[in-house]
């Protein structure tokens, strides 16, 4: 999506991706065939490349610094260093003096007998490489914490506190060079087993206090890291009305793909404008919309294990709908195929039509 928008605004694109079957290299110029550290390639992108982003945030930071030495590279090796290790990310919240959930580091057995009572009942996380809910434990006394952490392969991890949740949000915003800094609307967001399932986008979609803190708190966390590029920052609203900060995504993000459809810049057009230097104009959102995760789930029917197609004509019939898919050759139980925008004049309408969609695809209502 990134690569479309590139050439959609007269950019030649190269992919270093050793995928060779990877969606974002099928359509590019150039597509390098490598691992993401291998020295040959990376000379090679930055011999055809003017500019490199990154769209994963588990690409190796010693890859990003490489290139940085050859072509400016947004994000930097730095901030996507802090999003990679969750108690860096979480020791920068601090240090922006944006409220996160109350945490320990585990990273010894000292550290995990000092950790406080009051943490428990808590998530155990993976300080490295946990995403969509992966490296991540639930535990409620101290026997399940050992044992997670033992399971886990007593690798560095966070322990945080388990919060009343009212809600989830997250904020789009995108920094450019010279430290401006633009926003998308604040997204509402549903995740079901830790992965992203269904964002809302509309006027009230959040309490309009907390969508002004968090698009503060957003900025804060993006100027600490002296970020260029399009960050997402995600957050919990809790059952009190607190507003804490969960994490971070150097990217741009699923909860910002609705902006494709409903705004007159999407995410990657800003990622765009941000590598090469371009004006950033604050996005304005003309729809509601909702936005539906679409996973290889839904090649499948209940029970069985034959690929089938989703009912996409049943679905493309139904008014604003915008289908997004990503080329991918297979589709796996909990793969993200693609994604599916509806916009709508209301959001009641929005809405309406989002669940008549999630129906036809067998998407739980929300």
């Amino acid at each position: 999506m990134f690569v479309h928008a590139a050439q959609a605004m007269g950019y030649f694109t190269a992919v270093l991706d050793a995928d060779p079957d990877s969606p974002a290299g099928l359509v590019s110029h150039h597509h390098i065939r490598t691992a993401y550290d291998d020295a040959q390639g990376l000379a090679q992108l930055a011999a055809v490349s003017d500019a490199v982003t990154t769209e994963f945030e588990n690409v190796p930071a010693a890859a990003l610094d490489a290139l940085a030495a050859r072509r400016p590279v947004a994000p930097g090796a730095a901030a996507v260093a802090v999003a990679q290790d969750r108690a860096r990310e979480k020791a920068h919240f601090v240090q922006c003096g944006v409220p996160c959930a109350p945490y320990a580091v585990v990273d010894t057995p000292a550290q995990l007998a000092a950790v406080p009572d009051a943490l428990l009942p808590g998530i155990l996380k993976t300080a490295r490489m946990g995403y969509d809910g992966k490296g991540q434990a639930r535990v409620s006394t101290r026997a399940e914490l050992a044992a997670a952490w033992e399971q886990m392969g007593r690798v560095p991890c966070v322990l945080e506190q388990m919060l009343p949740l009212a809600l989830e949000c997250s904020v789009i915003v995108a920094r450019g060079q010279d430290g401006q800094c633009v926003l998308l609307p604040v997204q509402r967001n549903l995740h079901r087993q830790g992965i992203l399932a269904v964002t809302e986008v509309y006027e009230g979609n959040v309490p309009p206090v907390l969508a002004k803190q968090a698009q503060t708190a957003a900025i804060s966390i993006a100027n600490g890291l002296q970020y260029v590029g399009v960050l997402c920052v995600e957050f919990f609203v809790l059952q009190d009305g607190r507003l804490v900060v969960n994490e971070i995504a150097p990217r741009p993000h699923n909860s910002g793909h609705y902006s494709q459809n409903a705004c007159d810049v999407s995410q990657f057009e800003l990622q765009v404008r941000c590598m090469a230097g371009l004006p950033l104009t604050p996005p304005r959102q003309h729809s509601p919309a909702v936005m539906l995760n679409l996973l290889g789930d839904l090649w499948f029917a209940p029970g069985g294990d034959t690929p089938r197609t989703p009912a996409w004509d049943a679905v493309l019939a139904l008014p604003g709908t915008n289908l997004h898919l990503y080329g991918k050759r297979e589709a796996k139980r909990g793969r993200k195929m693609g994604h599916l925008n509806i916009t709508a004049p209301t959001a009641e309408a929005a809405r309406s039509t989002a669940l008549q969609a999630a129906a036809l695809l067998g998407i739980a209502p929300f």
